[in-house]
């Protein structure tokens, strides 16, 4: 077992830490209290190869392997989960673009997501339509060579500054079989008909963009169909691995952010003549706190290693990581924000930031209780219990 970064894996780790440094951390509470999307700092970010890091480079993109993507990831959300998010969903769906679209597709809207040039997302939620994903109701209907769209999508990232999405809509409503009749699109956001509605007063990320989106007889060309009709469904699961090993990085980012700026403060903090630091109650704290990040980092590395090599264990990793990790995050961030004590509830210190900003973790992409019914799934599937 080698647990050692690459070179290169470590040559990446400490640009992106230094682009965080600089660019990220002195603007974050700004973007955090306007709830504004952070632009400037996505361009810089792909000036650096940072966006769409996961784009083959026959498309404009790096190509980085999955576990140097997690670890751009967790960089990018130490230093601050809002404008980290905004930075690694620019280019959220393209996975599925990679996977099963056709080169003119690819083209057309891989390379300028890799490039900085545009934004895209995934839709999927609804109104009233969350975790069962096979609920869906927005609906796609042929019309000659076009498709024509109704419904609406809620909880959308980039969902107000996207140029793009790949849409997840019923086709054929009289498919037999609960995971049939659904299929994916593509569809632009400058189409006729399609609106979309920002979302303010999130608890936390308010520096990523969320939005609903309506769809009004929205036309598109037949030719924005990703993949196959009526396997929108299958092909969306087969990504959930990859983005919940995703919100885990976030997870294990968020928890060392809030551990380092607790670390930080508990060294300047003096109470009773000395820094609290020297207190065993403050330090049994910083303790767990650190080895909880560190095992949820091994748990998250694991998953992605296991993306990379189409391991049998991924679904199961996946989950594991994602529901251990964003627990961590939850946890760690509110053991910051105690060490801080009183200043840790006001906006002057980042950890009340990341306080809010760590649920989140916890809720998309599956919540913790979906991840909990993944992993029993997948043990007793393979009468391990």
């Amino acid at each position: 077992m080698d647990f050692a970064l690459s070179d290169e894996q470590k040559q990446v780790r400490d640009e992106v830490r230094r682009f965080a440094e600089n660019e990220i951390k002195p603007v974050a509470t700004e973007y955090d209290r306007e709830e504004k999307f952070p632009h400037e700092v996505l361009d810089k970010a792909a000036e650096l190869g940072f966006v769409g890091s996961n784009v083959p480079m026959e498309y404009g993109g790096i190509g980085y392997d999955y576990l140097t993507n997690v670890i751009i990831v967790e960089e990018l959300f130490a230093a601050d989960p809002g404008i980290g998010l905004s930075i690694s969903s620019a280019a959220f769906g393209a996975d599925a673009l990679d996977a099963f679209g056709t080169e003119d597709q690819k083209e057309e809207f891989l390379r300028p997501v890799a490039t900085g040039e545009a934004i895209m997302g995934s839709a999927i939620s609804e109104p009233d339509v969350g975790s069962d994903v096979s609920s869906v109701s927005t609906s796609a209907e042929k019309d000659g060579d076009e498709w024509v769209i109704n419904g609406n999508k809620m909880w959308i990232t980039n969902g107000s500054v996207g140029d793009f999405f790949v849409v997840l809509c019923q086709t054929d409503p009289d498919a037999e079989g609960r995971y049939n009749g659904f299929s994916q699109i593509i569809v632009e956001s400058d189409r006729d008909g399609f609106e979309a509605e920002k979302i303010t007063g999130k608890l936390g990320i308010r520096a990523s963009d969320t939005a609903e989106l309506i769809f009004d007889d929205v036309r598109v060309p037949e030719e924005n169909l990703l993949g196959t009709r009526g396997a929108g469904f299958l092909q969306l699961m087969q990504f959930f691995d990859e983005t919940r090993t995703a919100v885990a990085a976030q997870g294990v980012g968020i928890a060392r952010g809030a551990s380092e700026r607790a670390l930080e403060y508990a060294q300047e903090r003096e109470q009773f003549g000395k820094p609290i630091s020297e207190f065993q109650a403050i330090q049994h704290k910083l303790a767990d706190m650190y080895t909880k990040t560190e095992a949820a980092r091994q748990l998250t590395y694991k998953s992605a290693w296991s993306v990379d090599y189409a391991d049998e264990q991924l679904t199961q990793l996946a989950s594991m990581a994602k529901e251990y990790a964003s627990r961590v995050a939850v946890d760690v961030a509110d053991e910051a924000v105690q060490i801080h004590g009183g200043a840790g509830y006001v906006n002057d210190f980042d950890v009340e930031r990341f306080y809010r900003d760590a649920k989140i973790t916890q809720i998309y992409e599956g919540t913790t209780e979906i991840q909990k019914n993944i992993i029993a799934r997948e043990l007793l599937g393979k009468g391990m219990v």
